[in-house]
């Protein structure tokens, strides 16, 4: 099974990307409101996320639109 990580803002960009895509995936995937789980922003920049929404799998980042930078949420 894979490890996949779906980090968002909770902007609409964000929400639509979480209804259409991450809800569409088969694996389970952990959902981080990276506007509420701040303490969270390091381990997504380390994962390659430069904005949300994004998805990470097996380590690999997918950005999704663009709904912010992360440099917007600190």
């Amino acid at each position: 099974m894979s490890n996949v990580v779906f980090f968002h803002a909770g902007c609409p960009v964000c929400v639509a990307a979480e209804q259409t895509v991450a809800d569409a995936l088969r694996d389970d995937v952990e959902k981080v409101h990276l506007g509420i789980q701040k303490d969270r922003l390091g381990e997504a920049e380390a994962a390659g996320v430069r904005s949300v929404p994004a998805l990470v799998i097996d380590g690999q980042p997918f950005h999704i639109n663009h709904g912010a930078d992360l440099s917007d949420l600190k």
